[in-house]
C-alpha cells in the first residue's frame, strides 16, 4: 500500500477522526511484509421499515427475534452530537433451564442497524461479570468523541449467556460459565452476521471485536479463539489472566486488612492523603526520566528501578500523619505491587507498577471496595472448582479468610460437572499464538493504563513480550500494544485519557496503514466527551501526548510546549 493511497484514505475520514487520530495517519510505510492486505468494505443502506425486519430475519438457529424498531435520530447521542437514526434489533439465543441451579439461562442480545451502514460489524464486549445487555454503541475510553455506531457499524451487545438478576450465582450453571467465558461469542457471531446479511442484503465485509476490561478480555480470547471470523481486535485494559487477577486482588485485601485501622473499611490502610504522598514520591523520581517535568512518567521501566517504596517513601517515626507510612504499611503494601504469590512465592499474577496515578479516586474503588463485593462472588461461584454455596454467602468473609494457595488450585479444578477450569474458559487458549489472525491479515490493538489497580499493565508487556517472541522478535506488522500513563481502569486518573483507537485499526485492516502513534488528550474543563476532574489544575485542558507503541515511550524533544503531543517523539 503505497502512501498516497493512505493519504487519500486519511483524507475520507471525517474531521474529529482526523484530529484525534492525526498520528496514525501517518504511519510507517510497509510494515506488513508478506502478510496479505485486506480490502476495504464498502458501504450499503437499509431504506425499509425497521419494523419489518423481524420477518426479514426470519428464525436464526436458536434465536428468538424479540423486537425491530427503529431508534429516530438523536434519540442516542455522544459529545452532545446526535447519533443517527438506526434500526435496533433484539432478542435471546438458546433458551434452557439449568439442570443443576434450576434457573432460566438464554443469551439475550441486541443490535444496532445504522440506515446508512459502512459494510462492517462490531462486537462489542461488555465489562465485568456481564450479565446486562448495555447500549450497543460501540464506545471506548474516557469520555469518547466517536463510537462505532456513530461511524456507521453495524454493532452488537449481549449479556454473554446469563441475567445480571443472577448476581455472580450464575456461576453454579456450568454451562453459564462456559458462555460467559467465551462460547457465547461463538454463538452470537454467525448469527449477527446472518442478521446484518438478512437487513442489507450482504454479509459485513469486514469485521472488528472490541472491549475493555472484561471486554478486553472478551478480544483477547477471541483473537485466540474465533480470528477467523475477526479482521480487527481492540483490546482495552485486557483482563485476560481475569480469575489470577481476581485472586490477586483478594490476596491485596488480606494484606490491607493487617494495617487497616478500621477492620470495616480497608481504605484505612492506605488513605487519600497516603496514597498522594506516593504518588509524589514517584513523581518526584520518575517524571523527569523522558525529558520533561509534566506530572506524567512515560518511561514506567525506568521509573519501576529508580523508585523504591522502602527508601523514597518517609517511614513513620510516630503516628500516621499522611506524611509518611508506617514500617508495617510498607511490609504490607510492597507485597502487592511486586506481586501477589503463594506461600512458597511462586506467583499468582502479575506485579504492579509504581505510577503517578495511585492517588486517583479509581484507585480506591478497585483496591479496598472490590476484593470483598466484586472479587469474592467472581471467585466464589464462577471461577473455583465446585463453587461456593448460594446459601449464606458472606463476601468479605470470604476474601478475608480464604486460604490464597487454595483459592490458586480451585481456578485451575475441574471435575465430573465443571469439566472446564477457569484458567481453560476465561482465558486465550494459547495467548501468543495469533497465527491465524496473523496469516489472513488480521490486526490487533492493545491499550492499558498504567495506574490500572486491578489488570495489571505488566501482564499485557508480559503477553506482548511473549507474542514478540513467537513472532521472531517482532510482532508490530499484526499487533500493537500502548500503555497510558496515568490512566487507571480504562479511563481517568491524571492521564491523557481520551483516544480513538478504533479509526486506526480500521486504517490499519484496510488500508495497511500501521499506527507509529495515537494522539490522546486530557479531558479538562470544556470537554465535549465529559470532564476527567482528575486532570491536574497545571495542565492545559486539552493537553495532548502521544501514545507510543510499546516498547517505545515518549521523550520530550527539548522544545515546545509541553501541553503540546508534537513536543514529544516515539523513541
Amino acid at each position: 500500500m503505497f502512501r498516497s493511497s493512505r493519504v487519500a484514505a486519511c483524507a475520507a475520514l471525517p474531521a474529529v477522526l482526523l484530529l484525534l487520530s492525526l498520528a496514525g495517519c501517518g504511519g510507517d510505510d510497509d510494515v506488513s511484509p508478506g502478510l496479505p492486505q485486506l480490502a476495504a468494505a464498502q458501504a450499503a443502506t437499509y431504506t425499509g421499515d425497521c419494523a419489518a425486519l423481524a420477518a426479514r430475519i426470519g428464525s436464526p438457529a436458536n434465536t428468538t427475534i424479540t423486537a425491530a424498531s427503529t431508534v429516530a435520530a438523536g434519540t442516542l447521542t455522544l459529545a452532545g452530537q446526535p447519533i443517527a437514526e438506526h434500526c435496533l434489533v433484539t432478542g435471546r439465543m438458546h433458551e434452557r433451564v439449568s439442570a443443576v441451579d434450576g434457573k432460566s439461562y438464554a443469551i439475550s442480545f441486541e443490535m444496532r442497524l445504522p440506515r446508512n451502514w459502512n459494510g462492517r460489524f462490531y462486537h462489542q464486549g461488555n465489562g465485568g461479570l456481564d450479565g446486562n445487555v448495555v447500549t450497543a454503541n460501540g464506545t471506548l475510553g474516557g469520555g469518547p468523541l466517536t463510537s462505532a455506531l456513530v461511524q456507521g457499524f453495524a454493532v452488537l451487545s449481549s449479556d454473554a449467556g446469563h441475567a445480571g438478576a443472577l448476581g455472580p450465582t450464575y456461576g453454579i450453571d456450568p454451562q453459564a460459565r462456559l458462555d460467559y467465558g467465551y462460547q457465547a461469542v461463538g454463538k452470537l457471531t454467525p448469527m449477527a452476521k446472518g442478521v446484518i446479511q438478512a437487513t442489507y442484503g450482504k454479509a459485513p465485509d469486514r469485521s472488528y471485536f472490541g472491549g475493555c476490561s472484561n471486554g478486553g478480555r472478551h478480544a483477547m480470547v477471541t483473537a485466540a479463539r474465533y480470528s477467523d471470523q475477526y479482521d480487527g481486535i481492540l483490546a482495552g485494559a485486557p483482563g485476560y489472566n481475569l480469575p489470577k487477577a481476581a485472586v490477586a486482588n483478594i490476596f491485596g485485601a488480606q494484606h490491607y486488612a493487617t494495617v487497616a485501622t478500621d477492620p470495616a473499611d480497608l481504605s484505612t490502610a492506605f488513605t487519600p492523603a497516603e496514597r498522594t504522598l506516593v504518588a509524589n514520591a514517584v513523581l518526584a523520581k520518575c517524571d523527569a526520566l523522558d525529558g520533561a517535568t509534566d506530572g506524567l512518567v512515560q518511561d514506567t521501566n525506568a521509573c519501576q528501578a529508580a523508585f523504591s517504596l522502602a527508601n523514597d517513601v518517609p517511614t513513620c517515626s510516630g503516628a500516621r500523619d499522611g506524611t509518611c507510612l508506617s514500617a508495617a504499611q510498607k511490609s504490607a503494601i510492597a507485597p502487592i505491587f511486586s506481586g501477589a504469590t503463594t506461600s512458597t512465592g511462586a506467583p499468582v499474577y502479575a506485579s504492579f507498577p509504581y505510577d503517578s496515578g495511585l492517588a486517583a479516586a479509581g484507585i480506591a474503588f478497585w483496591e479496598f471496595t472490590a476484593p470483598l463485593a466484586l472479587d469474592s462472588g467472581s471467585v466464589g461461584f464462577v471461577f473455583k472448582v465446585p463453587p461456593e454455596s448460594a446459601s449464606g454467602f458472606n463476601g468479605p468473609a470470604f476474601s478475608l479468610s480464604a486460604n490464597i494457595d487454595t483459592l490458586v488450585a480451585q481456578i485451575n479444578a475441574t471435575d465430573a460437572t465443571y469439566t472446564e477450569s477457569a484458567m481453560s474458559f476465561m482465558t486465550p487458549p494459547h495467548p501468543t499464538d495469533l497465527s491465524t489472525l496473523k496469516n489472513r491479515g488480521g490486526k490487533m490493538l492493545v491499550y492499558h493504563g498504567v495506574s490500572d489497580p486491578i489488570f495489571s499493565v505488566n501482564d499485557s508487556a508480559a503477553w506482548y513480550d511473549g507474542l514478540r517472541t513467537a513472532n521472531g522478535g517482532d510482532a508490530s506488522n499484526f499487533a500493537r500494544f500502548f500503555r497510558v500513563p496515568g490512566m487507571g481502569h480504562c479511563s481517568g486518573g491524571p492521564a491523557t485519557d481520551q483516544f480513538d483507537v478504533l479509526s486506526p485499526l480500521v486504517a490499519w485492516v484496510e488500508q495497511g496503514q500501521a499506527p507509529d502513534r495515537i494522539v490522546a488528550s486530557a479531558r479538562g474543563a470544556g470537554n465535549a466527551g465529559g470532564v476527567n476532574a482528575e486532570v491536574p489544575a497545571a495542565w492545559a485542558a486539552n493537553r495532548s501526548r502521544p501514545l507510543c507503541p510499546y516498547p517505545k515511550v515518549a521523550r520530550y524533544n527539548g522544545t515546545g510546549s509541553l501541553e503540546s503531543a508534537d513536543s514529544f517523539t516515539c523513541q
